[in-house]
C-alpha cells in the first residue's frame, strides 16, 4: 500500500489559487507606444483578437499539484515482517591486555593468540543472539564502551574484530570494566541485564575492586557470567629442549567464581576453542531468546516519481514561455 509520511503538506494544493483571488491582477499598460496621425484610416480594419493559450496554465497547475505530492513523501509499504526481540540487554567485556597474546589456542589446526581465538567463538555467539540488544566493552589497564546496547549484530561483530591487543593498556582492570557495565546497563529493565567477562589474569589496574564492582552489579540485578580463558599447560622451547610451562598461572579462577556466583551467573573455564565455544552454547541455554512477537513494515520511497514529473513540467513551460 501507499502511505504519505507527511500528509499535512497536502494543504499546500489551494496555495497558487489563494494568492490569484489575494493578490491585484496585472494592469497592462494603457499609455500608447505609437502615435498614428491617420489613425482614422483603419477605422474599417478587421480588429485582431489575441487569445491567450490555457493549457500551459494547467501544465504548471499539475506540476504544482505533483511537487506538493512528492513533499508528503510517498511511500510503499510492504507485507508485514515479524522481527524477534527478547528483550535482553547483553553486555560483552573482552580482555585487550597483554597476556591475551599467548598462543595457546588453536583455530583449524594452526596456533593462534587467545584474543583471535575469543574473536573467532565471540563472533559466532553474537551472531545467533538474535533479538538480543548487545554491547561490547574492550579494557586493559583501561576499560571502555567500544559499542553501546544495539541491535545491531554486524557493528558489533567487526568493532570487535578491529579491537587489537594492548588498545586499552597491557595491565588488566576486571573491576573497572564489571563497574562500566553496571553503569550502562543499570539503567536497563531488571531481569534482562547480563555481562559476559572473558579475561586470562588477575586484576592488576583500575580504581574499583572486582569484588566491589561485583556487589554494585548486585545491587542493580545484573548477572555476570565470567570466563577464564587460556591452556593449563603448553610447550616451550629451549636451550635446553622442551618444556612444559602454565600459561594461565595468574589467573585469578578464585576471583572469578566469586563474582559469578555472588550476581547469579557462573564460572567457565576455557582451556582451547573448542570449550570456549561450548561455554558460548552454554550460554545460549542458559539465556534463551524469548522471543516476543514485533512487526515491521519495509518500506521504499516514491517522492522522487512525482518530483521528477514535476520538474519535467515546469521546464516544459518554461521553454514554451521563451518560445512565446
Amino acid at each position: 500500500m501507499i502511505a504519505l509520511e507527511w500528509p499535512w503538506l497536502l494543504a499546500a494544493l489551494p496555495l497558487p489559487l489563494l494568492l490569484r483571488w489575494l493578490l491585484p491582477s496585472h494592469q497592462p499598460n494603457g499609455q500608447a507606444a505609437l502615435k498614428v496621425p491617420f489613425l482614422d484610416d483603419f477605422d474599417d480594419a478587421p480588429t485582431l483578437v489575441i487569445t491567450q493559450k490555457k493549457w500551459p496554465l494547467w501544465l504548471a497547475g499539475v506540476a504544482w499539484c505533483l511537487l506538493v505530492v512528492a513533499s508528503t513523501r510517498p511511500q510503499w509499504l510492504g507485507e508485514p515482517i515479524e522481527q524477534a526481540v527478547s528483550g535482553r540487554d547483553l553486555m560483552l567485556a573482552v580482555d585487550l591486555s597483554g597476556s591475551m597474546e599467548a598462543q595457546d589456542f588453536f583455530l583449524n589446526k594452526e596456533p593462534v593468540d587467545r584474543l583471535t581465538a575469543a574473536k573467532a567463538v565471540a563472533n559466532d555467539f553474537i551472531n545467533r543472539r538474535v533479538g538480543d540488544r548487545i554491547g561490547l566493552i574492550l579494557f586493559g589497564t583501561q576499560a571502555y564502551l567500544q559499542t553501546p546496547l544495539t541491535f545491531d549484530r554486524k557493528t558489533v561483530m567487526t568493532l570487535l574484530d578491529e579491537a587489537q591487543l594492548g588498545l586499552a593498556g597491557d595491565n588488566t582492570a576486571i573491576g573497572d570494566a564489571i563497574g562500566l557495565a553496571v553503569k550502562r546497563l543499570g539503567q536497563q529493565p531488571e531481569n534482562s541485564r547480563v555481562l559476559v567477562l572473558m579475561t586470562d589474569g588477575a586484576n592488576t589496574a583500575g580504581e574499583v575492586s572486582p569484588l566491589k564492582a561485583a556487589e554494585l552489579a548486585q545491587a542493580k540485578k545484573l548477572k555476570i557470567y565470567t570466563i577464564g580463558i587460556g591452556a593449563d599447560e603448553m610447550l616451550v622451547r629451549s636451550w635446553f629442549g622442551n618444556r612444559k610451562v602454565n600459561p594461565s598461572m595468574d589467573l585469578d579462577e578464585k576471583t572469578l567464581i566469586k563474582i559469578a556466583e555472588s550476581t547469579g551467573g557462573r564460572y567457565f573455564r576455557a582451556r582451547n576453542a573448542d570449550e570456549l565455544d561450548n561455554i558460548y552454547r552454554l550460554l545460549d541455554k542458559l539465556e534463551p531468546i524469548e522471543k516476543d512477537k514485533q512487526y515491521y513494515r519495509p518500506h521504499s520511497e516514491l517522492f522522487y516519481w512525482p518530483l521528477a514529473a514535476a520538474l519535467l513540467l515546469a521546464a516544459g513551460v518554461s521553454a514554451l514561455r521563451v518560445r512565446w
